[in-house]
Formats: C-alpha cells, sequence, structure tokens
C-alpha cells in the first residue's frame, strides 16, 4: 500500500489554484524530494497531507486513510516555520513530546541534541535562529513515524551542519516508512533522495526516481532543475 496517495487532488483559494489535478504516489522506503520554486504548491501539499487544509476536490490518503486522527499518529511533521513554544528548553520539550507521542524516542532525541552541541537546559528563545530549528528537526526525527513531512528542513540552518543534518535525517527514520522533504536547495539534498517530484503553479510537472533521472538526463539533479525552472 502507498504511503501517500493524491487523485486528482485540487486546492483552491477562491479563483487561486494553489494545487490543480495532482496524481502522485509515494511507496514505503522512500526518500522524496518535492521540488520548486517559491509559491509552487509544497507547503499547500504536505499541510493537505497532514490534514491542516481540507482539498476542493479530489483525494489524498495516507496509507489508504484519509487525513484525520488515525493518519496523524503515523505522520510526523516539521513546518516551514519553527512553532516550539520558546519558554520550553530542549529538555522540557524531550518530555513533552515523550508524553505526546508514544512512538518519540527520547535517548535518540538527546542522543542528537548532544552531537549538535545543543545545551539541554537553555529556553529556546536563548538559542540562535538556526539552533532552534535543529531542535525542532531532532524532535520530528526522533519518532518512529510511518511518514515523515518535512517542510524546508534546512533552510535556516548553517552550510556546517547541513551534511549532518542530512544524515540524521537519514539514519533516524524507519526504513519502512517515507520520508517528503520540500526544499529549494536541490544541491544539498539531492544526494539523499530516492526519488524527485517538481512542482510547479500547482501542478506536477516530473517525478522520477532520482538515479533514473541522471542517467537519463546525463546530469544532476540540480542541474536538471534549474533548466526545468530558469528564469
Amino acid at each position: 500500500m502507498p504511503t501517500l496517495k493524491c487523485t486528482a487532488l485540487t486546492k483552491s483559494y477562491g479563483r487561486v489554484k494553489a494545487l490543480e489535478d495532482v496524481d502522485l504516489t509515494v511507496e514505503p522506503g522512500r526518500v522524496v524530494g518535492l521540488l520548486g520554486p517559491n509559491g509552487s504548491g509544497k507547503t499547500t501539499l504536505i499541510k493537505l497531507a497532514n490534514g491542516l487544509l481540507t482539498p476542493t476536490s479530489g483525494k489524498i490518503l495516507i496509507n489508504g486513510l484519509e487525513p484525520g486522527i488515525e493518519s496523524k499518529k503515523t505522520i510526523s511533521y516539521l513546518p516551514e516555520r519553527p512553532g516550539l513554544p520558546d519558554w520550553m528548553s530542549s529538555a522540557d520539550l524531550t518530555g513533552f513530546y515523550g508524553d505526546f507521542y508514544a512512538d518519540f524516542d527520547p535517548a535518540a532525541a538527546r542522543d542528537m541534541l548532544s552531537r549538535l552541541g545543543i545545551d539541554m537546559k537553555s529556553k529556546l528563545k536563548h538559542l540562535s535562529k538556526g539552533s532552534r530549528e535543529k531542535v525542532q528537526l531532532i524532535m520530528v526525527m526522533s519518532r518512529k513515524a510511518g511518514l515523515y513531512l518535512l517542510d524546508e528542513p534546512i533552510g535556516g540552518v548553517d552550510p556546517a551542519a547541513r551534511d549532518y543534518i542530512l544524515g540524521t535525517i537519514i539514519s533516524n527514520y524507519n526504513p519502512n516508512a517515507s520520508v517528503i522533504i520540500s526544499t529549494h536547495l536541490i544541491a544539498d539534498v539531492e544526494k539523499v533522495l530516492d526519488d524527485v517530484i517538481f512542482i510547479n503553479h500547482g501542478r506536477i510537472v516530473l517525478a522520477s526516481p532520482a538515479d533514473e533521472l541522471r542517467e537519463k538526463q546525463g546530469k544532476s539533479v540540480d542541474s536538471i532543475f534549474r533548466e526545468v525552472f530558469k528564469c
């Protein structure tokens, strides 16, 4: 059964279609890059999968279920903007996530926080923007979820930490799960991607296994992306 399946999925805001007739399947055990320029529909698709938005028409299924209480139990979601309470510390958050999510692994969270040199006792408001984003990503990846929805997970992270962050994503997710990474930083993430989806103006432009696309075109995914979306 597909982890994520969209059929003629459309989301409109008045006359503006953020997504239009999207047909898409994401299989278990795949790391998928949802790639497109700003405003292309990436965040809308991720919010629909997480049940934060309702389709205008068409269907979206998570492991065969429409988005709702049951599907949300299997989804670990990283929003585009950090939304954690800044009065909490990383230690507070680890306890909170452990109480809230049955699949949360506090030992994994503490290990990743330590490796990134984040003081678990410091309040989030005393951390840099990049460190706060790292903390939120660590909380998300410390769950044993069935689907990870990561909206711009490395956008605010310094280049030196990106390799570790991507390694953290790959090494900590359930191998039977799927990971969808929404980003426009293609060169940084393409080495971890199994599949790529190009989206623009709410429509799927291209969907392919990453290796197959590189072999067919003789170019990196980043180079292909730049050609497809050149101004």
